[in-house]
């Protein structure tokens, strides 16, 4: 009698494992874009619409949906409220977001209030104009902003306080120049940054460079800086040069990953991190983060909450010394 109770409980737990570890695909994948078509948040989800389409994870595509609205703070709040245990729905999101989270601007909702699900490759800060610009160098736009600064306009994804604003801001102070002095026009996204760029609507775009690369490769934009520590690889990246070596100490990576509702289930939260786990120790995920000038970043799971919640700290203090938050 013993042996069979035994032998059933054994049973049982081994069935709920395989439960948590074996659920089912989600029905109707979704991937949200917290922007509007054409930036970084759309070529996050569509990475990840072209990778988990590999015959051994998703049977079907997986649907990218554009919700714009507070650079990630409206589709934050819809999965927080509306989503909170969604099993196919997963949400891009960036560094931005977290310097957001930091700063209170998504709401109520703070950093603990989602599961964060992977990051999948990063990208890095870049300073952007028109192919045709009179700034030929990062030392021409700074000159330009010491002389006047209101007569350089600056496109940024975001209001003061953004990813993209704290960019050029720390660019701004890294010259000697009061960040609040600069002139900002406010975007909703890479797409309507690249668009009010090219449309001369603005000088320069406070970018990075997977959102500016189609436009690099088209010739219509030319980068003064990249926001990182030493020049990329790659056959158009590596000639570009960095703010570091132009003698201005800034540096800027764009991580770029999802998060899921507070609410999922761990059986689904299991299958999107094994999927992901899978995908980022993949050759054919490689190549296709570096088709979209994204580098390797990996984290998942516990990892990136904890990964999550200390840059989110770091900016906190970073964003106090720009006296965004009290």
């Amino acid at each position: 009698m013993k042996t069979t109770l035994r032998s059933a409980l054994l049973a049982a737990i081994c069935f709920g494992l395989a439960g948590y570890t074996l659920a089912a695909e989600p029905k109707r994948p979704e991937c949200i874009a917290p922007a509007s078509p054409g930036g970084g948040f759309d070529l996050t989800c569509k990475l990840a619409q072209s990778a988990l389409l590999d015959g051994k994870h998703l049977s079907r595509p997986m649907r990218v949906t554009y919700m714009p609205g507070g650079i990630g703070a409206v589709a934050y709040n819809s999965v927080v409220a509306q989503r909170a245990d969604d099993p196919g729905t997963i949400t891009a999101f960036s560094t931005g977001s977290l310097l957001n989270l930091a700063q209170g601007k998504f709401g109520r909702y703070d950093e603990t209030a989602v599961k964060w699900l992977a990051a999948v490759g990063t990208s890095y800060g870049a300073i952007a104009v028109r192919s045709d610009s009179e700034f030929k160098t990062l030392d021409d736009l700074v000159a330009a902003l010491k002389k006047d600064p209101s007569k350089v306009v600056i496109g940024s994804g975001g209001t003061v306080g953004s990813q993209d604003w704290m960019q050029t801001a720390l660019v701004a102070r890294a010259a000697g120049i009061d960040p609040r002095s600069l002139r900002y026009v406010a975007m909703e996204g890479g797409g309507e940054l690249a668009t009010a760029l090219l449309g001369g609507h603005i000088q320069v775009a406070s970018s990075d460079i997977s959102d500016a690369m189609p436009h690099i490769e088209s010739g219509d934009m030319r980068i003064l800086a990249i926001l990182a520590d030493e020049r990329l690889e790659g056959d158009i990246v590596e000639d570009i040069p960095t703010a570091k070596e132009q003698g201005f100490d800034v540096s800027w990576p764009v991580v770029r990953g999802f998060y899921m509702g507070p609410d999922v289930s761990a059986e689904d939260f299991a299958w999107w991190k094994n999927s992901f786990d899978e995908l980022l120790a993949s050759d054919d995920f490689a190549t296709l983060r570096a088709q979209r000038e994204l580098f390797p970043f990996a984290m998942t799971g516990d990892e990136l909450d904890a990964y999550v919640k200390k840059e989110v700290a770091q900016y906190k203090s970073l964003a106090a010394e720009f006296g965004l938050v009290q």
